[in-house]
């Protein structure tokens, strides 16, 4: 009835039919657990595909060689020894690269190196132990909480657990013998079982025997001081059986002193007692432990603390001076320094320093003492002369040590010193090196110190030493002084050496000046130490907040450096950093932003506007005054003209009456010249300023001229004068009307003194009043000197 349905329904067949094989594909077991270490063995189902299969262990195609089972409908792959903390597993069909199914294997493993312990309590009281207390170790990696439970057991027991649930690596349980479960005389097995909620694992049994996991208490500590030893006795637990101890010392010093350790064997029955050899006067630190044979030690006694005594065999003063130079007296000061006595000794000591000069062989004379309050050195004055100093040293008002050093005369003394010497620091050691004198030598004695108060010295007999426990960063002067088989030569000194060598000095930025494109960065040092390290280089780093960070080297010798290519108005930051080979230091960061212009082009044309206004005002002022000066002066000095009266030509012979300007600087008889004057024929030799003729007629003129007297010259008021004066051979026809166009006053000139073509005299005549003609008046206008100027 409806055949197109039959197609239809028969692919909806086979698809499910298809569907059913592909879901018969699968691996097992899923997501297992196993030891690390153990082997499994995986399952899976082929029966849905034909034709060969491969496995994938964490994406990668497992080794066709392992042990690989493929039949009809199955492949099982076994995996031996399998490590690895977690994996996935894949089955894959060779012919559709398609994944038939896979699986999760996780490893575990058990717990390992068990090692338990039995200890007391109480730690002052013996008997039966009443803790018993195991450790174990367990790597795991599984997110899973882990349980842990101990199992204990005997021989005689069976197992029993403690510390159940417990969750951390160790367990503590107490009284535990009461159960039965332990026994001093029976091995103790032990199990560790940890367990998850998907797994559960037990560690190897460990058996101990329990006098090998006891832990004694401590033993009883007794310490005797004697004269040059100390008498340490101890009483320990468990005395029936053997066991091993051990006793630790050391001499309270430093936190870097030492400690010695005395390993004894006390058999049973038998307790612990030993003697140490320990130094005069010096507080000592003892105590001690115990142990079973391959049992864990016992703690360590109650420390004791014992002050030895003075052992007199072993006091040896190590007798040593240093010497100034003679003052302007003579007197040397000498000090004096042994390796005295540790006042912490019990007892009264007192020092006395006696000098003795060396070539003073008479007995009985009384010598210079000095009782010296210090216990390791003193100083005293001796004169310029060879002396040898003694040290006596009184234990309860009886000599104890005495020893003697020589000090050599000041000058006129022939003694050899060592030369050449040389020294070097290498790893916080100082090495001295010298050339032996041609003298024949005992030994040397090396001295040093690092502030020439504190000194520590040493004898040696080779021309070389290293000088050791010095104080870091610290300069050291050496001494070396050559040591006769009856006297004592000079010290040469070494130059100064530093133990070791810190950090360069601290750097400080003291300044930024910042251009537009340019900064100039100024700094200083400043040493902290006194054995800072020589500055090889500076290394400048700056940048912006935007571009990168820029460097470069300047040599160490250099205090600043100069920055260029910088961008205008930008913030920079800069700091130095000193390189020397001891280590490096830097500055603290410095900011610093640059200019939109440039500041120094500012100060130039300031200073450039400064100065051309100063030169406009300098000579705006200097035209002022002479205008000034031009405007005071409307009127020239008459004094300083030449203009006078010229006689008519009636007149050229005889003396003729004139009154001329009055200068009292001027002649009296100044004149003007005009061109005609100049040009005029010399009159005959014959003729004189005045003739003594008496048929020549003679003209009286009286000319009341007014002139500036010489206050009017220097601008006060002036007075009017009258002055009348006898000038022949002038004319006055030369004073001609205003309206004569060739006016002599054209060529007049302001000249002072003009010379005159003649040499004629001039004579003040007296002329009687009644006799005066009409008087002729000059007059000097400033029209005349504008014509001069305009020609």
């Amino acid at each position: 009835m409806y055949p197109f349905l039959f197609p239809c329904v028969l692919v909806l067949f086979i698809s499910i039919c298809k569907g059913q094989l592909w879901s018969s594909c699968n691996v097992v077991p899923k997501d297992q657990y196993i030891e690390v270490g153990s082997n499994t063995t995986v399952f899976c189902q082929t029966s849905c595909v034909g034709g060969r299969i491969f496995w994938m262990l964490n994406n990668i195609r497992v080794n066709e060689s392992l042990p690989n089972t493929v039949n009809t409908s199955h492949a099982v792959l076994s995996l031996r020894n399998f490590t690895l903390h977690s994996a996935t597993l894949q089955c894959h069909s060779a012919d559709t690269q398609q994944i038939l199914g896979g699986t999760i294997i996780k490893t575990y493993s058990k717990p390992s190196q068990i090692q338990c312990i039995l200890h007391y309590v109480n730690q002052s009281k013996e008997g039966i132990p009443q803790l018993f207390t195991c450790n174990w170790e367990h790597q795991n990696n599984s997110p899973l909480m882990i349980n842990y439970t101990v199992l204990v057991s005997s021989s005689s027991v069976s197992q029993r657990e403690i510390c159940h649930n417990a969750r951390v690596h160790t367990c503590t349980s107490r009284d535990i013998h009461l159960s039965g479960a332990i026994s001093l005389m029976r091995n103790i097995s032990v199990t560790v079982r940890a367990k998850t909620a998907v797994w559960e694992a037990d560690s190897d049994p460990y058996e101990f025997h329990p006098y090998r996991i006891l832990k004694m208490i401590p033993p009883k500590l007794n310490v005797t001081v004697r004269s040059d030893h100390l008498l340490i006795e101890w009483r320990r637990s468990l005395s029936s059986r053997r066991c091993h101890c051990q006793v630790k010392y050391n001499q309270i010093v430093s936190s870097r002193t030492p400690e010695f350790v005395l390993n004894e064997t006390l058999s049973p029955k038998k307790n612990g007692k030993v003697f140490v050899k320990v130094e005069s006067c010096g507080h000592y630190k003892v105590s001690v432990r115990c142990a079973l044979d391959g049992a864990p030690w016992s703690d360590w006694s109650q420390e004791r603390t014992v002050l030895t005594g003075l052992n007199k065999t072993d006091v040896e003063l190590n007798l040593w001076r240093k010497l100034t130079k003679p003052g302007t007296n003579g007197v040397r000061k000498v000090h004096v320094m042994w390796t005295g006595i540790p006042s912490t000794c019990p007892g009264t000591f007192m020092y006395i320093i006696k000098q003795i000069p060396y070539n003073d062989t008479v007995s009985g004379v009384s010598f210079a003492e000095t009782s010296c309050s210090d216990s390791r050195r003193c100083d005293v004055d001796v004169n310029r002369d060879a002396n040898r100093i003694n040290l006596t040293v009184f234990f309860n008002e009886a000599v104890l040590v005495e020893d003697s050093v020589y000090v050599p005369a000041a000058a006129g003394e022939s003694l050899s010193e060592v030369t050449e010497i040389q020294t070097s620091a290498i790893g916080g050691v100082i090495v001295v090196s010298w050339k032996a004198p041609v003298q024949p030598v005992r030994g040397y004695m090396i001295d040093w110190t690092h502030n020439g108060n504190q000194y520590y010295w040493m004898e040696t007999e080779y021309t070389n030493m290293t000088l050791s426990g010095l104080l870091e960063k610290k300069k050291y002067s050496v001494t070396v002084t050559p040591l006769f088989p009856d006297k004592t030569g000079h010290g040469s000194e070494a130059l100064p050496i530093c133990s070791s060598v810190g950090d360069p000095d601290n750097v400080t930025i003291v300044a930024v000046h910042a251009y537009d494109k340019s900064a100039n960065v100024k700094w200083s040092t400043k040493s902290q130490e006194e054995c800072s390290g020589a500055i090889i280089n500076y290394t400048i780093f700056y940048s912006s907040q935007e571009g990168p960070s820029l460097n470069f080297t300047v040599d160490g010798k250099q205090q600043g450096a100069f920055l260029k290519d910088l961008r205008p108005d930008v913030q920079y930051s800069v700091y130095v950093r000193a390189t020397a080979l001891s280590g490096t230091s830097e500055s603290s960061e410095r900011l610093f932003k640059t200019k939109k212009f440039d500041p120094r082009l500012s100060t130039v044309l300031s200073v450039s506007g400064s100065i051309i206004i100063i030169l406009v005002l300098s000579l705006g002022l200097c035209c002022t005054i002479q205008w000034k000066k031009f405007k005071e002066k409307l009127v020239p000095n008459p004094g300083h003209s030449s203009l006078a009266l010229w006689p008519s030509a009636g007149h050229q012979k005889g003396t003729v009456p004139f009154q001329a300007f009055s200068d009292p600087s001027a002649s009296f008889c100044d004149r003007v010249y005009t061109e005609e004057m100049q040009i005029m024929p010399s009159p005959p030799p014959g003729t004189g300023c005045h003739d003594d003729r008496a048929s020549e007629q003679t003209e009286e003129h009286t000319d009341p001229a007014t002139v500036l007297a010489p206050d009017a010259q220097n601008g006060g008021p002036a007075e009017p004068v009258k002055t009348q004066h006898l000038c022949p051979e002038e004319s006055t026809e030369l004073l001609s009307s205003e309206d004569n166009t060739s006016s002599p006053y054209r060529s007049q000139s302001t000249r002072e003194s003009p010379a005159p073509r003649t040499s004629k005299q001039c004579k003040l005549v007296p002329v009687k009043q009644e006799d005066k003609l009409a008087p002729v008046t000059v007059y000097v206008t400033l029209e005349m000197y504008e014509q001069d100027q305009g020609r």
